[in-house]
């Protein structure tokens, strides 16, 4: 699915490099490729995870659609469900506990409603439109074929999900709308200096999927596209229409796609050859190898934080974790950091060193 040529130049770091070269034997690497106060359940998880988090949504640009398509399923209805406990854990929200454990209870449990932003609902579109561009012959993946699916992915947006149509009622001249579309067309083309989809035929997009560890705890999130070489090799892509992290954090944000390979190792018992990371935002493609250590190391990070979660929804403490990212956060006038007061706990809580559960509130009565 790549040229030999091509991921020489992806290793030595060349800016003219494309993403689609072969997927080459090896060590784990990492490579980027340019072109142009915690609560004790928190503390359950190790630093790494942490800083794993802060990289995941340190920008709301960086929101991906599947993490979207997640998050709208877990946290954002139009009602107040009965509230249940944590059952499965996905990139996103796993992201959200290690960022904040009471911005995970307030997404998972309490489902607060969270008004759409521009940036991440420019992402959706955009992922929606790389998506369907593959529906075309290979010879006809143009730029401008790409560009010109954005209307109508848009008002297929603004027909499923409602509630975007409000970043733009202050616009009536439109002019705002008109830029943000165009923001998305050059993030949709700047895609094609990075990888080339005449050369690509993707064996998966939005691929839904669910794994259920030995332990009990079920693992899930979308992948953006899945390629298979001829030789079986299995390539996990991931688009991001924000910018590359800094090298000091790439190992953060490969957290989401670890995730997903071993979501894939555990399904299909096979390691995906490569991970990749491609962002739009800057145009720069972040890629890894991973090997059987990587995953391991992974899933028992997954089961300390699955832990750490299964304690705080048990007693009801979930703490808040100031950081600089509290200003994106929209549960401010729910959060005692800034004066807020956390809805009344829905779920029964036991007292800690106590095993009888009753009906309990955070924050003061």
């Amino acid at each position: 699915m790549e040229t030999s040529a091509e991921s020489a130049a992806e290793a030595q770091g060349s800016g003219g490099a494309r993403a689609d070269s072969p997927v080459a034997a090896g060590e784990p690497t990492v490579v980027v490729t340019t072109g142009t106060t915690a609560s004790p359940a928190a503390e359950a998880v190790d630093a790494d995870a942490v800083a794993t988090a802060a990289v995941a949504t340190a920008s709301a640009e960086a929101v991906t659609a599947d993490e979207e398509t997640v998050a709208a399923a877990e946290s954002v209805p139009v009602t107040r469900p009965v509230a249940i406990a944590p059952a499965s854990l996905s990139p996103s929200r796993a992201s959200d506990f290690m960022q904040c454990p009471l911005l995970y209870r307030f997404r998972v449990i309490d489902r607060l409603p969270e008004k759409p932003s521009e940036a991440a609902t420019r992402g959706t579109l955009v992922h929606a439109v790389l998506e369907r561009l593959f529906d075309a012959p290979a010879a006809e993946r143009t730029a401008p074929r790409a560009k010109s699916l954005i209307p109508g992915q848009w008002d297929r947006l603004r027909e499923n999900r409602p509630e975007v149509v409000e970043l733009f009622e202050d616009d009536p001249e439109g002019e705002r709308l008109a830029r943000w579309l165009g923001e998305a067309e050059q993030l949709v083309e700047r895609w094609f200096t990075l990888e080339d989809p005449t050369r690509l035929e993707p064996a998966e997009r939005e691929l839904w999927v669910e794994a259920e560890l030995e332990s009990g705890l079920t693992l899930r999130g979308i992948i953006d596209r899945v390629d298979v070489a001829p030789t079986g090799e299995v390539r996990i892509v991931d688009y991001k229409t924000g910018k590359a992290p800094r090298p000091e954090y790439a190992e953060g944000a490969l957290f989401q796609m670890k995730f997903y390979a071993l979501v894939v190792w555990r399904l299909k018992n096979v390691i995906p050859r490569r991970l990749q990371l491609v962002y739009l935002g800057s145009g720069d493609v972040l890629t890894y190898d991973p090997v059987l250590a990587d995953l391991e190391r992974v899933e028992r990070k997954l089961l300390a934080l699955w832990e750490a979660i299964r304690q705080a929804t048990e007693t009801g403490d979930w703490r808040p974790r100031p950081t600089k990212l509290c200003g994106w956060c929209d549960h401010q006038a729910h959060c005692p950091e800034f004066g807020g007061t956390p809805p009344p706990y829905p779920l029964p809580v036991r007292a800690v060193g106590s095993g009888d559960l009753t009906q309990g509130r955070m924050g003061p009565d």
